[in-house]
């Protein structure tokens, strides 16, 4: 199968000039002087009194985890003596020094131009059983690219320095007699092997790269370039096949190596990384193209197997241990897990960018970006590098045998110039709202439309965040473009509105109109699908503020157009959530709407408020598990002297009309078993509304089946009517016995109760005329 551009442009890539991840020197120790402090003048090669005078001016060495510092002996088990505390010097360390670097920046494929400095790290001494297990280097300075580790001449056994890098692994054992040298990039795993004899003493170096002047880079640019062009000209093909796509929006060349985000420059690349950079980054200055270098992270999942692994275990041929929990998940910690697993076929794969620099290499942005398949490209596969994390799942019965493997790799990418807009506002929509307002502001309106417009696409998926309404509105209204405008507003939600936005929100609706502004915000109020968020009137608490700002903004539609809204959203709950059991989940989502009610109407006008008194009349009696906690929010709210908000003594009234009428309902007779009930309809719920409106009868023996005892029984207990059901298991079909209980009567005298309470508290507080000592019923 021919391969594509991107992919030849890997391969081309990947002819780059080879470069170590670690290399070794030795010297001479003549000409070099060593001396500590508490200690003096140390003398070379070392032997076991001189290294006991440094244990004793030493400290047990630390180690970065994360964020952290800490010590442990079982991870790293050596003494340490800063590197203030030391001194080497004497007549031919300068020399060896610069020789020592000016090899090593060769070796390891830095740029010509660079220039190495070693600057001192720590002196560490190893004793027998001492060591340190495989770990990364914390790159300490933005210039890091390494680590140079200097063993002092010594007579030990064990204590080798062990460096892997892409599947590879190097070993490295001091000389007896002369310095020995071992530079490697800092995002190499390494370890100390514990010393079996004698004593390990070495210097460590963190290792800078200095900026240079650019050279002109060459190299087969004409067919990258070319490659370049190809890809963003030709329709893009997924991986797993479907019609072909619009042209590639980005190329996105992944790197061999780790980095930090203070660490990643054009100048500071490792190894191959460099040229390869160089070269693709020349190439794309010649197909007119823009790059950036970023860092993705690479998930792949692979096909495999543990060792030892028996296929006939998948078909139950073995006994499994009950005592386990789950089947077959195993966590893999550490390098060099892997090799307990055999890789098969690569089942799928994602790359993720988080963060790059800006064109020129300066600055750089968090950011959030999938890229797609037909999007990347690597010279190196990541299966050849070191995974920082690995997760096993073993045979689920229709899945597993999967293992996924984690890397974090740098990565150059790649856009037309002509398309950089959108190749990077897809992934800042804060830059790109920040661009179109300079554009704006500088009067280049017809520029800020077709930027604008080439976001469309892919904007609203883009990851807009709330705090960006106040810059996407002055946008939207600058543009002059309605549909452009909208689109760019269409990502938010009505919850990121605040009272510093009522401005912003009247000149745009002044621009483009109310009905406008409408359509925009139907979308933010969203649909049947955000009905159950559970913070989602949070944003009411703003809403007084927000419309009493939108009127001193002399916008009054505007704040009358998110009123309606909110009560459209309200009304529309308090309306399912009446009529809807059982009543404990009832209950708590009518005294959910309670707050965003009273917000509502302490920001209505006469007429809204009209309205929304007029349905609380519609509901029926449960519309008080909502209104009763909003007027005692009210009530808890309000300061001395300061008047009630408008509307508030109405629903007051309201419910004090429906408590009244509730606790003087006459006590139900002994002999009443009726309940008022309507079902859904069918067949069934008739026969159980027939006997549960019947005054006298009791009890029902109902021969039914599974599925219409479940009914009954859901359509029983949603309701949470008195009634208790069993099912007599003889016979066919079995029989549902149902009763009426003596709940009946204790339900409805509680309900007496608690309304002739309810009624006297509203009246102490809200001074209700008319009758309100109601005594309680029996």
């Amino acid at each position: 199968m021919a391969k594509s551009a991107r992919e030849r442009l890997g391969v081309l890539l990947g002819g780059s000039k080879a470069a170590e991840f670690s290399a070794r020197l030795e010297a001479p120790a003549d000409g070099v002087g060593l001396e500590v402090a508490g200690v003096g003048p140390v003398r070379l090669p070392l032997r076991a009194p001189q290294v006991k005078k440094l244990i004793a001016v030493a400290r047990p060495a630390l180690f970065g985890r994360g964020e952290d510092t800490l010590s442990d002996s079982s991870v790293r088990d050596t003494w340490q003596i800063p590197p203030d505390h030391v001194t080497l010097g004497g007549p031919a360390w300068p020399t060896l020094l610069d020789g020592a670097l000016e090899y090593f920046r060769g070796e390891l494929g830095l740029p010509a131009q660079s220039r190495l400095r070693a600057e001192p790290h720590a002196l560490l001494v190893y004793g027998k059983g001492q060591f340190f297990l495989p770990h990364q280097d914390s790159e300490k300075d933005d210039a890091m690219v390494g680590t140079l580790v200097l063993s002092l001449p010594s007579a030990h056994t064990g204590g080798e320095l062990v460096i892997g890098h892409a599947g590879q692994s190097r070993t490295y054992r001091a000389s007896k007699t002369e310095l020995s040298l071992v530079a490697f990039y800092a995002d190499c795993p390494h370890e100390v092997t514990p010393v079996r004899s004698g004593y390990r003493v070495t210097l460590t170096f963190n290792l800078l790269a200095e900026r240079g002047a650019p050279e002109r880079e060459a190299g087969p640019l004409d067919d990258m370039a070319h490659c370049l062009e190809q890809h963003f000209n030709a329709p893009a093909r997924p991986r797993y096949g479907g019609q072909d796509l619009d042209p590639p929006r980005r190329l996105v060349y992944l790197l061999d190596h780790e980095y930090t985000q203070r660490g990643l420059g054009w100048d500071r690349l490792k190894g191959a990384d460099a040229e390869r950079a160089a070269l693709l980054r020349a190439a794309a200055a010649q197909a007119g193209c823009e790059t950036v270098l970023a860092l993705a992270e690479v998930k792949e999942t692979w096909d495999a197997t543990s060792a030892g692994y028996d296929p006939w275990d998948d078909y139950g041929y073995e006994e499994e241990d009950e005592d386990e929990e789950g089947v077959g998940a195993a966590a893999v910690d550490g390098a060099g897990a892997d090799e307990d697993y055999e890789l098969g076929e690569l089942i799928d794969d994602e790359i993720t960018l988080g963060w790059w620099t800006g064109p020129d290499g300066a600055d750089g942005e968090q950011i959030s970006l999938y890229v797609r398949d037909y999007e990347s490209c690597a010279s190196t596969p990541s299966a050849d590098l070191k995974p920082y994390d690995s997760q096993y799942e073993g045979y689920m019965g229709n899945y597993g045998n999967t293992l996924d493997r984690w890397y974090r790799r740098a990565a150059v990418v790649v856009w037309p110039r002509e398309r950089a807009f959108a190749a990077r506002g897809e992934a800042g929509s804060r830059w790109a709202l920040e661009e179109l307002q300079a554009r704006i502001t500088k009067g280049d309106r017809d520029g800020a439309r077709a930027a604008a417009e080439s976001l469309a696409p892919f904007w609203k998926g883009s990851g807009v965040q709330p705090g960006q309404l106040k810059s996407a509105l002055r946008v939207a209204e600058g543009l002059q473009a309605p549909g452009t405008a909208a689109m760019l507003l269409e990502p938010f939600r009505i919850d990121a509105l605040t009272p510093e936005h009522a401005d912003d929100l009247a000149a745009v609706a002044k621009r483009y109109g109310v009905p406008w502004l409408g359509q925009v915000t139907e979308g933010w109020f969203g649909g049947a699908q955000n009905r159950f968020e559970e913070h989602r009137y949070d944003w009411t608490e703003r809403l007084p503020q927000l419309c009493a700002a939108l009127r001193s903004a002399r916008s009054p539609a505007v704040a009358q157009l998110l009123l309606t809204g909110a009560w459209t959203q309200v009304d529309g709950e308090l309306r399912l959530w009446a009529e809807t059991g059982p009543a404990e989940i009832r209950r708590a989502q009518l005294e959910r709407l309670s707050l965003p009610l009273l917000r509502i109407l302490e920001a209505a006008d006469a007429k809204l408020r009209g309205r929304i008194m007029a349905a609380l009349r519609s509901c029926p009696d449960t519309v008080l598990e909502c209104l009763l906690p909003m007027l005692r929010h009210a009530a808890q709210e309000q300061t001395a002297g300061e008047p009630r908000a408008a509307g508030l003594e109405a629903v007051a009234r309201e419910c004090g009309d429906r408590l009244g009428a509730i606790a003087r309902r006459a006590p139900r007779a002994a002999d009443d078993w009726s309940v008022a009930w309507t079902g859904c309809g069918c067949e069934l719920c008739g026969t159980l509304g027939a006997f549960l409106g019947s005054r006298s009868r009791r009890t029902l023996e109902w021969p039914l089946a599974k599925e219409g005892r479940r009914h009954v029984h859901s359509r029983i207990d949603t309701a949470e009517l008195p009634v208790g059901h069993q099912t007599r298991r003889q016979g066919r079909p079995y029989t549902l016995v149902l009763t009426k209980t003596e709940e009946l009567f204790s339900r409805e005298r509680a309900t007496r109760r608690q309304a002739g309470a309810d009624l006297t508290w509203l009246a102490s507080i809200w001074n209700l005329s008319g009758e309100v000592g109601v005594e309680p019923g029996p």
